[in-house]
């Protein structure tokens, strides 16, 4: 079974940086790709950042130059580094992972993950 756990978020000011964990568990490939998403009340899911086969990295374009993903296979733990913070990164951000592994034409599209972690909450103010 897999799980996910999300922790690292928390409240910053503005041009502050948070780096967020997601450890996994039950993830019995190395090449799954895996994801961060963010979500706010009343908007759709978006994707921030995803890691694929041979770690190739797609981010999307708010973030790019601020955002850093990386995951540790020993530690089975996705990481996203987040410097610069802005006002408008505040939201829900949950990591997913999509398994069985296949290559994923849209990687920062949500219906392409199928396990979901609950979450941590980022609030970043001016």
């Amino acid at each position: 079974q897999v799980h996910l756990v999300e922790s690292g978020g928390g409240s910053v000011q503005a041009g502050g940086s948070l780096r967020l964990s997601c450890v996994t568990s039950g993830v019995t490939d190395n090449s799954n790709y895996m994801a961060w998403f963010r979500q706010t009340p009343g908007k759709d899911r978006e994707g921030v950042a995803s890691i694929g086969n041979s770690g190739v990295a797609t981010y999307e374009d708010s973030v790019k130059g601020r955002f850093t993903i990386s995951k540790d296979t020993a530690k089975k733990t996705l990481y996203l580094q987040m410097n610069s913070l802005k006002p408008e990164d505040t939201a829900m951000y949950l990591c997913a992972v999509r398994m069985p592994a296949r290559y994923l034409r849209q990687p920062l599209d949500s219906y392409e993950y199928n396990y979901w972690g609950q979450g941590t909450q980022v609030t970043v103010s001016s």
